[in-house]
């Protein structure tokens, strides 16, 4: 079997190395110059873990990332509850920038024999019912299957005439990637609820380095306690879109990760759903079920979307009743055991 993918981010990688480890070696192609070194994302779910630990990708991500003790809510300064992890399987949470996720991924992939065509740009393709033939780096090749993981501007996307319908939220959001050696509960996710419907999240990338996010220009200006930040590693701002292409497959040729579905960091569950789409396209490609691939992973997609985006707009809600009920709604949860880890499970896991 002849598989091409295009993209080497968490999920093209993830496809890659599923299939490399069940016998079936892919081409792997990016259009970048060689490995990112940016965080993007962060939080790695217990089921993305479950995922990558035939590979031995799981165990390498243990040794470097944050295992994440407790998820606390804010209103301003003020915290108003936390919730434990760590209780059960489902409940645990790690952080650790994207790169080295990446990284752990393309080492796995390399062991099994495998490795990633940098500078090789994603350049069409034709297919019918007899063949699948790709343009790429200049030239043409043919291949059984393509595995469009190239992200939310996905040019095989493009190249399938796909629709991505739905929307791009107002206004800008902000992020800073920094170092803060004594930063408060290092370990726990936190979310501050701001005036005016804003929001600030920090999520722990690895010891003494954070991930703060705010729908405000300035995410660490947004912050409303003090953070003693000693280096700024990368800032920036960004338009959050919330999009799902109408077709996951098109003939032979299946869409995974960003190029399928993109939403709200809120809940952190883009990558864990991109590595969960490759994983089980992988599997229908060793062991067969294509034709279900589009109605499984377009149905978990809808259900990520529409979490992440309940999520947010509780958070970001500018209705005084529901501001002044949320904190106590917060506070009832923390409070009753069975409710709080019914809550934490929903939360992390979905």
């Amino acid at each position: 079997m002849n598989i091409l993918i295009v993209g080497a981010g968490p999920t093209g990688l993830t496809a890659a190395v599923e299939l490399a480890r069940r016998g079936v070696l892919p081409r792997v192609i990016d259009k970048r110059s060689g490995p990112s070194e940016l965080s993007r994302a962060v939080g790695i779910q217990q089921l993305s873990m479950d995922i990558l630990t035939p590979s031995g990708v799981a165990d390498e991500i243990r040794t470097e990332a944050v295992r994440f003790d407790g998820v606390a809510f804010h209103t301003g300064a003020r915290r108003v509850a936390k919730f434990a992890l760590n209780f059960d399987d489902r409940s645990r949470l790690y952080g650790l920038p994207q790169d080295r996720t990446e990284h752990f991924l393309a080492r796995a992939l390399a062991r099994f024999g495998g490795r990633i065509e940098y500078d090789t740009p994603f350049e069409g393709l034709t297919q019918d019912e007899t063949s699948l033939r790709v343009q790429l780096g200049g030239t043409q090749a043919v291949f059984d299957h393509v595995i469009g993981a190239d992200g939310a501007h996905s040019a095989v996307r493009a190249a399938l005439g796909l629709g991505f319908p739905g929307f791009d939220l107002p206004g800008q959001w902000s992020i800073a990637d920094v170092e803060s050696p004594d930063w408060r509960d290092p370990q726990t996710f936190q979310g501050f609820m701001l005036p005016h419907g804003n929001i600030c999240i920090v999520a722990p990338l690895e010891a003494a380095r954070f991930r703060v996010i705010a729908s405000l220009p300035d995410a660490l200006a947004a912050l409303p306690v003090p953070m003693n930040v000693t280096n700024i590693r990368r800032s920036g701002a960004f338009t959050i879109s919330v999009r799902q292409v109408t077709d996951y497959a098109v003939g032979r040729v299946y869409l995974a990760g960003d190029a399928a579905h993109c939403h709200s960091p809120a809940g952190g569950r883009g990558m864990n759903l991109g590595i969960a789409d490759a994983a089980d396209l992988a599997g229908r490609l060793i062991d067969g079920g294509l034709a279900g691939y589009h109605a499984a992973r377009h149905a978990e997609g809808a259900h990520v979307l529409a979490f992440s985006e309940g999520l947010r707009k509780a958070m970001q809600s500018k209705s005084p009743l529901r501001r002044m009920v949320m904190p106590r709604v917060m506070k009832f949860i923390a409070a009753v055991p069975p409710i709080q880890r019914a809550a934490v499970r929903y939360f992390v896991s979905g």
